[in-house]
């Protein structure tokens, strides 16, 4: 895992890209602090993180895109799977370097509260809870980045693909203000993504059996539900998608509160993608 770390880390600040990515941040972060902190003198930081939260969302791509798709084009894949090192460690060691150039902004804008208590009285509790909530945020995002860059070879998909789902993430609270909330609509609604669970379930396991399986229990779930008790239903995939939420997620840390359910909400959506990534590679060592 350590070989892979400092591969990558070495190629980030090798090339231009982790300059790129770390300029334009501290540039976008520079930008919201002069006005909001220095121009109208506010000494709330957790403003300036909150409001950059979007504009990191579209940076992230640039970090993550080439993680595995630049092997998969180059085919030095090839050599990673026949390599004595196991997935885990593949995937460890790329995500902690993404994670470590992420880092090296984060700690920069620690420093950003205490120039601003050089002129006058900032709350530090809410301005290191939301930059540690930002840190969580962003390892959620590159773990995504990183198991999506792992589904092809070309950066420039993996960039696309990964804007639309973070875009998607970021919105998400708005577009569950427009969606229907009756129970029948909700019913579906969560038929159609119990289909689309059970065909990616086939499609990491060639498994029929199970995939079918696991769909039949599941509608047969949501009927007994939707017939027992239809209440359920009401305004259900409103609050999924509220609850899902990236976004929503980071409100608790904007208030200075380390809210103990994002935390681990953040670390399940790493965890998740990162061994969503550990398969991808073992299906690829063992095709």
């Amino acid at each position: 895992m350590l070989a892979i770390y400092k591969k990558e880390l070495r190629s980030y600040y090798t090339s231009v890209i982790g300059y790129v990515f770390i300029a334009l941040f501290l540039a976008i972060i520079g930008v919201y602090f002069f006005v909001q902190n220095l121009i109208y003198q506010v000494g709330n930081f957790e403003t300036t993180i909150s409001s950059i939260t979007f504009l990191f969302a579209l940076l992230v791509p640039l970090l993550t895109m080439r993680l595995m798709a630049e092997e998969n084009r180059q085919k030095t894949d090839q050599l990673l799977y026949t390599s004595p090192l196991t997935a885990t460690s593949i995937v460890s060691g790329k995500f902690l370097s993404v994670f470590t150039v992420f880092l090296t902004v984060i700690g920069v804008i620690c420093f950003y509260p205490l120039i601003l208590s050089q002129y006058g009285k900032v709350p530090m509790e809410s301005a290191y809870a939301s930059i540690f909530g930002f840190a969580l945020l962003g390892a959620a995002y590159l773990s995504m980045g990183l198991y999506i860059s792992s589904l092809t070879e070309s950066q420039v998909v993996a960039a696309v693909v990964t804007y639309i789902v973070f875009i998607f993430t970021a919105l998400m609270e708005g577009i569950a203000g427009v969606l229907p909330t009756d129970k029948k609509a909700a019913f579906v609604t969560f038929t159609v993504i119990l289909i689309i669970i059970c065909l990616i379930i086939y499609r990491m396991m060639h498994n029929l059996t199970i995939a079918l399986g696991i769909g039949l229990l599941g509608e047969a779930g949501l009927t007994a539900i939707y017939i027992l008790k239809p209440t359920l239903f009401d305004g259900l995939i409103i609050k999924v998608l509220e609850w899902l939420s990236i976004a929503s997620r980071f409100s608790p840390f904007y208030y200075g509160i380390l809210d103990i359910s994002s935390i681990v909400y953040y670390l399940s959506i790493t965890i998740l993608f990162l061994f969503l990534t550990v398969q991808v590679i073992k299906k690829k060592r063992w095709s």
